[in-house]
């Protein structure tokens, strides 16, 4: 079955960006001229996802108004003339059907995983992270629906990140089934450096079977006092077969302020209307 619906759970508080998270959820932080979580967004449509869950919390209505049509914006930019960022504004409200559902309390990303349940019905699912945003040739998401094409099972996005990091990620034990596929033989939450079987980190995105609400449903709270989707994962791992896609492409965690920088920086580099400007200003600052 063609995966056609995705969840985003977006109800944390994003501590970490305090105070600027006080009253502005994380996910709408800038990179350059987008909130974070279009980025991602546009990354499960390019992959062909048709419907979208947002997983919600207390202070999270501006991603809500970000998604729908501002028709008093689009009138004020129509009148002055200005076609291009009103197609940029009405696109943002046309990518995808879009939904809310509210997760009441802060209970982990499984708990948030568990309130998409109706929403996905008997259908496999996609999981995006907007911590993580991925800059690829192709979207990260579509390779990992390739892999799920394939074998028709569950698929995790993985990662080499270095070993003094591993304790941050969710990490697995694998086998090798070809260029960047892997079979994955067990699933461990945060580990400690000597206790992680691998160097390959869980990221966030994934494709999913409606099999994994059993696991979840009644689960006990894992480490960090959370319901934990790798815990359910792993149970769901005894009945089903679980598949990892090294993906290509530069992660960038913009959940951390430090690679919340990098991103921007990165991103920038790109863009051709900065024409040089950005680096030759980079290089004056560093003094190369």
């Amino acid at each position: 079955m063609r995966v056609k619906k995705a969840v985003f759970p977006v109800a944390g508080l994003g501590t970490r960006f305090l105070p600027a998270t006080k009253s502005t959820p994380k996910e709408m932080l800038p990179l350059i001229d987008k909130p974070l979580v279009q980025y991602v967004v546009e990354e499960a449509v390019a992959s062909g996802i048709e419907q979208i869950l947002f997983v919600t919390g207390r202070g999270k209505r501006a991603i809500e108004d970000h998604f729908d049509i501002a028709f008093e914006l689009e009138s004020l930019l129509y009148d002055k003339g200005k076609d291009l960022e009103l197609h940029q504004v009405r696109e943002i409200a046309e990518m995808a059907n879009i939904f809310f559902v509210r997760q009441k309390e802060a209970l982990g990303l499984g708990h948030a995983i568990q309130c998409a349940k109706d929403f996905v019905g008997d259908e496999p699912f996609a999981v995006l992270l907007g911590d993580d945003i991925i800059d690829s040739r192709q979207p990260c998401l579509s390779q990992l629906l390739e892999v799920y094409e394939q074998y028709g099972c569950p698929v995790l996005a993985l990662e080499q990140v270095p070993m003094e990091n591993i304790s941050s990620y969710g990490c697995v034990r694998a086998e090798h089934l070809a260029d960047r596929v892997y079979r994955v033989l067990d699933l461990v939450e945060k580990p400690a450096r000597s206790e992680a079987p691998s160097d390959l980190a869980i990221i966030g995105r994934y494709v999913l079977t409606p099999g994994i609400f059993a696991h979840l449903e009644g689960q006990e709270p894992g480490k960090g006092g959370e319901i934990q989707l790798t815990d359910a994962i792993k149970k769901l791992a005894l009945e089903s077969s679980i598949y990892g896609c090294r993906f290509e492409g530069v992660r960038h965690d913009c959940g951390d302020k430090l690679g919340f920088l990098k991103a921007t920086v990165d991103m920038a580099l790109k863009r051709e209307e900065f024409n040089g400007a950005f680096e030759a200003f980079l290089r004056e600052r560093l003094g190369c």
